[in-house]
This record gives C-alpha cells, sequence and structure tokens, in this order.
C-alpha cells in the first residue's frame, strides 16, 4: 500500500501512499502529538512570514488534544530549530463541536484551552479575539440548536474571509485543518450513513442525531474541509486501525464514499498527511 520508504528527523516512518498522501508512523501516541506539534508550530510560522496571519483548524479527541499539549510545552520551553510564529497573528477555529453549554468540559474548545489556548493568550500574545470557539448552547438567550449555531459559525468564517480570502470566498485560507478519524471513519462530526458527509452549499453544518454522544453537535462541511491547504489525519490506537486501513485503501483504489467513508473523501489543497502511531498503522 505505501511505497518511498524512509525516515526524517523526529518524523517518525514516513512513506507516501499510492494515492498521493504522506503517511508519518510514530512508535506511540507520545512521539506522533510530540513530532506533529513541531510541524504545526512550522506551519504556522511559515504562513505568517508568508502573508502575515495564519489559520489552525484545531480538532479534539486524546491525539488531537495532546498535539496541543505538546505544543504547550515547546512554546514554554522552545527546542532548538523550532519555529515558533507571532501568535498575534494566528487565528484558531474548529473542525467541529459537541452542542454543550459554555464551558462544558465536554466541549472540544474547553479542552483545547486547558491544553495550550489558554496559556497563549495569557502569556504568549495570541489574541482573545483571534480565537474562535463554535458558538455554545444557549448562548446569551435561549438554545436555538446547532443548526443556529452553524449559521453563526459560518457568518464568523465569512467575516474573516474577508481579512484572509481563502479558495473559497466563504472561508479564510485554513492553512493545516487537523482531523481525527474515528472507528467508523467518522471525521469532524460528519458521521456515515448520515446526510453531513453529503451536505452541499454550506461551510457549516448542525447535527441532531450523531451516533456518539452527545447527538447534537456542528461541524465544518467536506466542502470547507477540502479549502485546507494541509490536512492532517491524527490518529492513534488500535481500535482504529479498521478505519484507517479502509480509508487509505479507498483513497487509493479511488473508490472513496462518503456515505460508507467520511475520510476518505478530504483532502488538502497541497499536501494530505496521515499521522499515525504504529497501533492505528498495523
Amino acid at each position: 500500500m505505501t511505497g518511498d520508504h524512509g525516515r526524517e528527523p523526529g518524523a517518525g516512518r514516513a512513506t507516501t501512499d499510492p494515492g498521493g498522501d504522506r503517511v508519518l508512523v510514530h512508535p506511540d501516541r507520545g512521539a506522533l502529538c510530540r513530532a506533529a506539534a513541531r510541524a504545526l508550530l512550522g506551519v504556522l510560522a511559515a504562513a505568517v512570514a508568508e502573508r502575515g496571519t495564519a489559520s489552525a483548524v484545531l480538532t479534539g479527541g486524546g491525539t488531537g488534544t495532546g498535539i496541543l499539549a505538546a505544543v504547550a510545552e515547546l512554546v514554554e520551553a522552545p527546542d532548538a530549530g523550532v519555529a515558533v510564529p507571532d501568535w498575534a497573528r494566528v487565528h484558531l477555529w474548529w473542525g467541529d463541536e459537541r452542542h454543550l453549554p459554555a464551558g462544558d468540559p465536554e466541549r472540544n474548545e474547553v479542552q483545547a484551552r486547558a491544553a495550550l489556548v489558554g496559556a497563549l493568550v495569557s502569556r504568549h500574545g495570541l489574541r482573545a479575539g483571534n480565537v474562535h470557539p463554535v458558538p455554545a448552547a444557549g448562548g446569551e438567550g435561549p438554545d436555538e440548536g446547532p443548526h443556529r449555531a452553524a449559521l453563526d459559525y459560518a457568518a464568523e468564517l465569512q467575516r474573516a474571509a474577508a481579512a484572509d480570502p481563502g479558495p473559497d470566498p466563504r472561508l479564510p485560507v485554513f492553512d493545516v485543518v487537523m482531523l481525527g478519524v474515528g472507528p467508523d471513519a467518522h471525521v469532524a462530526s460528519l458521521f456515515p450513513g448520515l446526510p453531513g458527509p453529503l451536505a452541499t452549499g454550506a461551510t457549516v453544518i448542525g447535527v441532531e442525531d450523531s451516533p456518539k454522544p452527545p447527538p447534537r453537535r456542528v461541524s465544518l462541511t467536506v466542502e470547507a474541509i477540502d479549502t485546507a491547504r494541509e490536512l492532517w489525519f491524527v490518529v492513534a490506537g488500535a481500535d482504529k486501525r479498521e478505519a484507517v486501513a479502509a480509508v487509505r485503501g479507498a483513497r487509493n483504489a479511488k473508490t472513496t464514499d462518503a456515505g460508507r467513508w467520511p475520510a476518505s473523501v478530504v483532502s488538502g489543497r497541497s499536501a494530505t498527511t496521515w499521522w499515525l502511531d504504529d497501533a492505528a498503522a498495523g
């Protein structure tokens, strides 16, 4: 399934799938998170140098949050050769969110703030206004549901696009979008067998019936994810092995299927990279 075998410093085992995806395999989740953290800092620093701003789309879960924690360690005690961006010029977004009240510990945003974002705002110059969480349930009034939150998030993305227009005029540039992959091959909150992976004409959607609790969620669409300069699948654990194999196989064979394997149909415009540990890679 893979070719171009090699090893890059700090990058794990590096291969390229026949379909063109880059695959980086690390011994364990910790090594994966540390390597991805260094790479994320490099992507953001390069974007700031190139056009004066940078945007990353974050993901939740153990691996996504682990990467943020590893970034925090590097920011507090930088290693030689680690590029650190001007945080005042960085914007942070989320690929999906659980539709829960503000401050709920199950929200991806809350976990990200605890792992990294809070420290960046308080000590490293990240502007609070450059942190773009998905609207929470309830907000300042009665909860109007995930569909209202999706419309509001789409509007915020549209406003950001005016200052840093991406290839889709509804969206700013996404320098990197990070996504976990579920055992069912879902990404963000786009689940197989539901309408979400097939949605068109919108950048953000509300989800009412997620098979993974909680049922109400907000998610970027495939249309939005596909505008990313770089797309990173960040996946660790043996429970993800079958999904990773199925998605990579479908991408390599050009048999992608949004309804069956949502992860199979999203790609970065410049690069798509799998960040895996040995257990997920199989």
